[in-house]
């Protein structure tokens, strides 16, 4: 009965799930009709809307500086898991792994610490750590593995480089339909509430993961070829130019400086981070864990191709703020009549968990957490306002939401699906298990949010 549900949700997965660039192409459609019909405005006016006005600062061309970041993100995050020292210490954590058992348990643990470190780091770190675990562990099923490492994603928007609450805790908050919203990282990463759902996923989710291997009739194990690993870059310092990109005291000072100005920054400002300060601390801990200034400038070469996604999508999700926002000679937009439904239909208590489902959905469409933040932010944080529910409480449920349906989203797994040699409906069957126990965890987590803190 089990292998039926899981098998049936794969092939409807494959069957109906799109290119992520065609989602926003579908949902700035949906959109652009919905203003229409919604504030009554004429098709030639909406479109002058979503391509900005003519301006940069609206529009399609409104989110340039927040999409560099999301890309940097994840170009850093990946370049520090490419480190020949992060890859012996995945050697090493996976060297514990002597079981089925303990093969998924550790994975999963791993994988989720590290994506809420980072969360490029820990996509690219997971799907690496389970190839090491399945040189040891023979008879693991190797989709789920890969599923488990890929599993720990589900709390990135929770962590550290969560790009919503680090963009609402930045200095001076963020601004949204003129108005500023701001949430120190306390109210939002470090909540109690929001750590105590974090813990729950990372020690709970290892044994749901576990619970689902296949008895050893129905077992996948991997094809020895997939664990070949590729030939280290080899560098040849012949000339005065190998000698100046190899020098250690170039290298020396890199990371002098940047290490001086992130501790200074901490002194000055506290312990308070966003998504510079973030992006700062993944690059010189890049650097300085490669140990050599070319191969760190190979190494982001390597992961660049990773933001292409993330390059050709953001404009359109800006686009859609854009349409999200445009008001008529009244006032009226069509962010503002969605924040009015859910004002009318929810309470202080649950129009976070309303809010956390319906992001999720939105995920689908826009499986990008700062392009989420584009077209949800206008509509929650207004609503918010009204409703009297703390901006950091708000912020964190469409955080939260766009994290949970990342599991049957495979936009954001095909950097690990790419390290393992599998498609994604190798993994999709596994996943939709843990969206069920992920949302669970959410939706009880953000009740008592509301009534208890």
């Amino acid at each position: 009965m089990f292998k039926k549900f899981t098998n049936g949700c794969v092939r409807v997965v494959n069957r109906w799930l799109p290119d992520p660039f065609l989602f926003a192409i579908i949902l700035t459609i949906v959109v652009f009709i919905a203003a229409m019909a919604g504030t009554q405005q004429g098709p030639l006016e909406l479109v002058w809307a979503w391509g900005g006005k003519g301006a940069t600062k609206d529009g399609f061309w409104s989110l340039l500086a927040f999409a560099m970041q999301m890309a940097l993100v994840l170009v850093l995050g990946s370049a520090m898991a490419s480190a020949k020292v992060c890859k012996r210490a995945l050697g090493a954590i996976a060297s514990l792994a002597h079981n089925k058992r303990s093969a998924i348990l550790i994975t999963t643990f791993v994988s989720t610490i590290c994506c809420w470190l980072n969360w490029g780091f820990g996509l690219i770190a997971g799907a690496l750590l389970a190839r090491e675990v399945a040189k040891r562990v023979k008879d693991v099923d190797y989709p789920l593995l890969i599923a488990a490492a890929y599993s720990g994603f589900v709390i990135w928007h929770a962590g550290l480089s969560g790009s919503i609450p680090l963009q609402i805790g930045a200095a001076g908050g963020t601004e949204i339909l003129g108005v500023n919203y701001f949430a120190p990282t306390g109210d939002t990463i470090f909540h109690p509430m929001n750590l105590l759902m974090v813990v729950v996923i990372l020690v709970l989710m290892p044994f749901v993961n576990y619970a689902m291997h296949p008895d050893k009739e129905h077992t996948i194990v991997v094809d020895p070829a997939l664990l070949v690993d590729e030939a280290e870059r080899e560098y040849k310092i012949e000339t005065p130019a190998d000698k100046i990109e190899h020098s250690r005291i170039l290298w020396a000072i890199t990371l002098i400086l940047g290490f001086v100005y992130i501790v200074y920054y901490f002194v000055q400002k506290g312990f308070n981070l966003d998504l510079n300060i973030v992006n700062m601390i993944f690059l010189f801990l890049g650097i300085l864990l490669h140990g050599d200034l070319r191969k760190y400038v190979d190494a982001i070469s390597d992961a660049a191709a990773g933001a292409a996604g993330i390059l050709l999508q953001f404009p359109f999700y800006a686009g859609i703020m854009g349409l999200m926002v445009a008001a008529n000679a009244d006032g009226v937009s069509l962010a503002s009549i969605i924040a009015h439904f859910f004002t009318n239909i929810s309470n202080d208590v649950t129009f976070p968990v309303l809010t956390f489902l319906s992001a999720g959905i939105i995920n689908f469409f826009v499986p990008s957490g700062g392009g989420q933040w584009a077209v949800q932010a206008p509509i929650v944080m207004p609503a918010a306002t009204e409703m009297g529910v703390e901006y950091g409480r708000a912020a964190m449920a469409i955080a939260w939401g766009d994290q949970w349906t990342n599991m049957i989203q495979p936009f954001w797994a095909l950097p690990a699906l790419g390290i393992a040699g599998l498609s994604a409906r190798n993994i999709m069957g596994y996943l939709v298990i843990v969206t069920i126990f992920t949302g669970v965890v959410a939706c009880g987590g953000f009740l008592l949010w509301g009534m208890f803190f």
